[in-house]
């Protein structure tokens, strides 16, 4: 899934300039994640409600995407990873998908699915501070406001109360974002990882060997057969949450900039809030509500394009 734009001949005229092939899949990867990794917070609240332990879920889940995507890469040609490679893939998908998405199930089991997300949604403020230690990539003056707002909202969620009694799975979910922004900024920087899909596809096996091993030592066990609405929805998160999205991830992660790939995290929390009370009942808050606004304004400054006066500080 990669692609880059064409050079064009110097005698080809402004207005017949072609269409830029990788804004297309950016545009088309921001739908994805915007829309598809929003519906997923629901998602995955239904696959628990119907028998599937949190880290269960996520090892399966993880395991049966990555080994179909990695046996259909290797049918096509692509290189088998080597052992630096295998390591790396490990390294990144225990911060983003063993600690990140784990967490988040994790915390599901007490707390609603919208305000999940909506917690989650402070991870491009840690990608910032990531992205400006590790690249210099410092945000701009709109930018900055973006952040700012957006982490406004999440400040909303706990003093209104949303996030629940229990400490542990509000720690879970704090826990989420820094590690999901940081293991994004580290994939980014090492030039280690597998190219392309190959990425995804060494990061799910990896993150599912390691989620199903914690499984098992935890004790979790599924009491009896799922049922048939956690089946649906875990067949959702493997063929949408995991092949498409997390691949479309990857792909932004490579080709856009860091506060563009990682603004999903802003309207996720209104796509999750929306599909928890239309479809899971859930009932937001006062708070709730107004944090959802003001992540709804921040998306808006955050995905701004900087200009040339906004560029690295």
């Amino acid at each position: 899934m990669s692609s880059t734009a064409p050079s064009l001949p110097t005698a080809l005229p402004a207005e017949s300039t072609p269409a830029d092939p990788k804004r297309g899949w950016i545009l088309f990867c921001l739908f994805a994640l915007y829309i598809i990794w929003g519906s997923t917070y629901l998602a995955m609240r239904w696959a628990l409600e119907g028998g599937f332990p949190p880290l269960r879920m996520g090892g399966l889940r993880f395991t049966l995407a990555g080994v179909i995507l990695y046996a259909a890469l290797r049918l096509k040609g692509a290189p088998a990873p080597t052992r630096r490679q295998w390591l790396a893939g490990a390294f990144t998908g225990l911060l983003l998908l063993v600690i990140g998405n784990g967490c988040v199930a994790f915390a599901q089991q007490w707390v609603p699915s919208g305000v999940a997300a909506l917690v989650v949604g402070s991870m491009p403020l840690w990608a910032a501070l990531f992205g400006g230690l590790y690249e210099g990539q410092w945000p701009g003056v709109l930018e900055r406001w973006g952040l700012a707002l957006g982490f406004f909202g999440i400040v909303l969620l706990n003093q209104g109360g949303e996030l629940g009694a229990r400490w542990l799975p509000a720690l879970a979910l704090l826990l989420a974002p820094l590690s999901w922004a940081f293991g994004s900024i580290w994939s980014r920087r090492h030039s280690s990882m597998p190219q392309g899909l190959m990425a995804t596809a060494t990061q799910m096996l990896c993150s599912g060997a390691m989620m199903m091993g914690l499984s098992l030592a935890l004790g979790e066990h599924m009491p009896s057969m799922p049922t048939p609405r956690a089946l649906a929805a875990f067949f959702y998160l493997v063929a949408f949450g995991s092949f498409i999205a997390f691949s479309a991830y990857g792909y932004l992660l490579r080709n856009a900039r860091p506060a563009l790939a990682t603004s999903y995290a802003y309207v996720n929390p209104v796509v999750a809030m929306l599909l928890g009370v239309g479809l899971g009942g859930e009932t937001p808050g006062h708070f709730a509500l107004v944090a959802m606004g003001a992540i709804l304004v921040a998306v808006m400054l955050i995905t701004r394009k900087a200009s040339p006066a906004q560029g690295k500080k």
